[in-house]
């Protein structure tokens, strides 16, 4: 791809965003702001968590997003007898007596992990390792996974006998945790309008992977100012309780705060919000946009704040404020 200039190309991502849009809204109904979050992640070169109850359209989403990247994709539904090498693969013996790797399905460019907490900590680990290093190891020998790779993993929060929490040091891997809400009266006769009749929905493939590997640089070439760095830096570090800048009210109800990584997310996250909105340089405003998505899985209520029904977003909300 050649353009003249930088200004150039974040205009050309911005025509490409909204016709991205535009495609996934033929077969996804509302949900605006969870597709806008996927999308971010995906230019951000991050993965997502995507936290919902049965019936949301989360793998239908997922499905959409990637025929219209023009990605190669792999659902794998996580259950407790899955095993590392189910996801991996595995070294078999040829005809020829050699040992010969047969890749698993992790080997596309978008991964749906399906009901991720539904899986043991030691397959939920081979995954973990796979969205850090963009490559696995076995029998001695290092695979490159596709390029670009992402992971988008579902999870349902209501029915939790049965399952594997990721833990905090694992939820930090995930760039946004989005979590999708039940869709407006409207949008439920739409959805219901579209689903229960003969029609069907062919969206078209917008861009190729060369394309998404150019923009997620150019992302990172987005200048932004001191100001707005150092604002990302202070909100993430108000999340640390007992720390010189935290917040009285992380004091009060966080066990735990977010780590470095998720100050290096809120400048990403705020880069891209700010292209895919015709800006050439993120603000403040960037930065708050995609705070509760970066945040919210990093941070770790005390009993505190259980016991008062307190959430994680009223916190975050107070520091946007302050």
């Amino acid at each position: 791809m050649n353009f003249k200039s930088e200004v150039e190309a974040v205009d050309a991502l911005v025509t490409k965003y909204k016709a991205l849009n535009a495609e996934i809204g033929k077969v996804i109904v509302g949900q605006e702001e969870v597709v806008k979050n996927v999308l971010i992640s995906i230019f951000s070169n991050g993965h997502c968590l995507l936290v919902g109850v049965p019936g949301l359209a989360k793998t239908l989403l997922v499905n959409t997003i990637s025929q219209v990247l023009g990605l190669t994709f792999n659902r794998i539904q996580f259950t407790p007898d899955l095993m590392p090498s189910d996801i991996i693969g595995s070294e078999i013996l040829d005809e020829t007596r050699n040992f010969k790797f047969i890749k698993g399905p992790l080997f596309s460019n978008l991964i749906l992990a399906d009901e991720i907490n539904r899986t043991p900590p030691k397959t939920q680990s081979a995954l973990l390792e796979a969205m850090q290093e963009k490559s696995i190891t076995t029998g001695g020998k290092t695979y490159p996974l596709g390029n670009p790779f992402f992971v988008l993993a579902t999870q349902n929060p209501i029915e939790q006998e049965g399952t594997y929490p990721l833990p905090e040091a694992q939820l930090d891997r995930f760039m946004f945790n989005i979590w999708l809400d039940y869709p407006t009266f409207e949008e439920e006769v739409a959805v219901v309008k579209a689903t229960t009749t003969e029609a069907k929905f062919q969206v078209n493939k917008i861009m190729s992977a060369e394309e998404i590997i150019y923009f997620q640089q150019l992302i990172r070439k987005i200048p932004i100012t001191d100001n707005v760095l150092n604002y990302a830096v202070k909100l993430a570090s108000s999340t640390r309780p007992n720390t010189p800048m935290a917040h009285d009210i992380v004091n009060q109800y966080i066990g735990w705060g977010a780590g470095p990584r998720a100050s290096q997310f809120l400048v990403l996250g705020a880069k891209c919000h700010a292209a895919i909105n015709g800006k050439y340089a993120p603000d403040i405003e960037d930065v708050k946009a995609v705070s509760k998505a970066i945040l919210r899985h990093r941070m770790v209520k005390n009993y505190k704040a259980e016991a008062e029904g307190l959430s994680i977003d009223a916190i975050i909300e107070k520091l946007l404020e302050a």
